[in-house]
């Protein structure tokens, strides 16, 4: 089977931001990653939480979107694979008089392991994601035990 054939796996994250620093150098991380095809991205989409709780999406290509820096580089990144309800789920778990992105992402680095294992008859049958601070944390902890 040709990795072109399979997708690695996607993921979404939603990056909240506080403090009003430049985003530049993150749209800038992020276009590298697309840039060695590290990733493929298949939604970016900024959100926006006032005081009130009240939120909204936000185009890239808008003139309100200068708070966004570079990301304007991803204006027009929308498959449609995210809506209106995840902008709203997003909105929800993020914190009043914030704004954050919202990528919907494949890890197209795993192309070739992918074609790999199903080629050899595999199939992933679970997968979680597990938060890079739990694991640094359990980590530090079993080094202080020794």
């Amino acid at each position: 089977m040709s990795e072109h054939n399979v997708s690695g796996p996607i993921d979404f994250v939603l990056i909240e931001f506080t403090g009003g620093k430049p985003l530049d150098g993150v749209a800038a991380a992020l276009l590298d990653l697309v840039e060695r095809g590290l990733v493929c991205i298949y939604d970016l989409v900024a959100v926006r939480k006032d005081e009130d709780g009240t939120f909204s999406g936000i185009a890239f290509d808008a003139a309100e979107a200068a708070e966004f820096g570079d990301f304007v580089a991803f204006a027009g990144a929308r498959s449609g694979l995210l809506g209106d309800d995840d902008l709203a789920d997003a909105a929800e778990a993020m914190e009043p008089g914030t704004k954050a992105v919202l990528v919907m992402f494949e890890n197209a680095w795993a192309r070739p392991f992918v074609a790999a294992a199903r080629d050899a008859g595999g199939e992933m049958i679970a997968s979680n994601r597990i938060p890079a601070k739990d694991v640094i944390e359990l980590l530090d902890a079993l080094e202080a035990a020794e």
